[in-house]
């Protein structure tokens, strides 16, 4: 995908996605304890590594992870009424950090090397 337009266009899926992936790590990340944030952590970890698949570069990771962090702040400020999405724990606390590990880890990966594959029946 070199064209411009085409760029802009993953790019904005991606953002989205981030978006719909934070909003749903921030439903769940309370309400099973472990097994939420887990579940949370590794869709937040596969958003951005897919992005990244998916451009063949960084710029899948970015886009996916700034609408993931645009849902996180907008869900953990509070309202008026003083209530919010997330709760002031340490399952926010391992979600924020752990989504950001997770960026760092997918925007700083090297592509795998190409190698040949050997013949079927080489004896290697």
């Amino acid at each position: 995908m070199t064209s411009l337009p085409g760029r802009i266009a993953a790019a904005s899926g991606l953002f989205v996605a981030g978006l719909l992936t934070g909003l749903a790590g921030a439903l769940v990340v309370d309400a099973w304890f472990p097994g939420g944030l887990l579940l949370a952590l590794l869709a937040t970890f596969g958003c951005f590594l897919g992005g990244r698949i998916a451009t063949g570069g960084v710029l899948g990771a970015g886009a996916a992870a700034a609408g993931w962090f645009v849902a996180f702040l907008l869900l953990s400020t509070p309202r008026p009424e003083g209530d919010a999405v997330f709760v002031a724990g340490i399952s926010t606390y391992v979600y924020m950090l752990g989504g950001i590990v997770a960026v760092v880890i997918c925007a700083t990966l090297r592509p795998a090397a190409e190698r040949p594959v050997p013949a079927a029946g080489s004896g290697r």
